[in-house]
């Protein structure tokens, strides 16, 4: 590291931090989000600097905040601004700090990492297959409630596929099903599965199908192997 940018600090504190202290009477009101903390010197009240904001050794960024004085891009230790002292991530517009954890929305709960994030969901993904005193269940969203919920009521509403009777179950079986895969291979033959309760027990079971993306192209025939 340059020695003259780590002398910085000590010379501006010998310049500024005048000993004694004189402060203004009154402390300044700082806008919202920004606490009062002492300067630089350990002197006055001021304002702490929030993230992007122009600082200094006298003007502190606020450290409850993880932000530290930048100087990385500061020639000379002029044009610093406040940053994390940790890689955080950007969400919607805001920025969190490594390590935070956080909801985007009231169905997600995610956690900041490295740069990246992580998010686990906080409503349930629950499959529920019809039963005698629930034949067509499905999930609907409630006013007021995040999540949404099962619901037994007959309504109208378009379904994939039609309720058929099964010769094993004593109800209905209303056919579910996810969208097949993608195919296992980008050429040539593969496989695509999907999960459906389409079966004479109504059960979830895995299913597989061959499928076929394009024809693998032919190989030059100056690739084969010489004898």
């Amino acid at each position: 590291m340059d020695t003259q940018t780590t002398a910085l600090p000590l010379q501006v504190c010998a310049q500024l931090c005048r000993r004694p202290c004189y402060c203004p009477g009154v402390p300044p009101r700082c806008p919202r989000g920004s606490p009062l903390v002492l300067d630089g010197c350990g002197c006055c009240k001021i304002c702490a600097r929030r993230l992007g904001e122009p600082c200094d050794f006298l003007h502190v960024c606020d450290q409850s905040q993880g932000l530290v004085c930048d100087y990385s891009a500061a020639p000379m230790g002029r044009g610093a601004t406040c940053n994390y002292t940790e890689e955080g991530c950007e969400v919607n517009g805001r920025v969190y700090r490594d390590g935070e954890v956080f909801q985007p929305s009231c169905k997600l709960q995610c956690r900041c990492l490295d740069g990246g994030f992580t998010c686990i969901p906080l409503c349930q993904e629950d499959i529920r297959l019809p039963t005698p005193d629930c034949p067509y269940p499905r999930r609907v969203e409630v006013p007021g409630k995040c999540c949404p919920e099962w619901i037994c009521k007959m309504q109208d509403m378009p379904v994939r596929g039609c309720p058929y009777m099964s010769p094993l179950l004593p109800y209905p079986c209303q056919e579910w099903s996810t969208e097949w895969s993608a195919c296992s291979a980008t050429c040539g033959m593969g496989f695509s599965t999907r999960v459906s309760n389409q079966n004479r027990y109504c059960r979830l079971e895995t299913q597989r199908r061959l499928c076929m993306a394009r024809p693998c192209p032919a190989l030059p025939a100056n690739s084969e192997p010489h004898q």
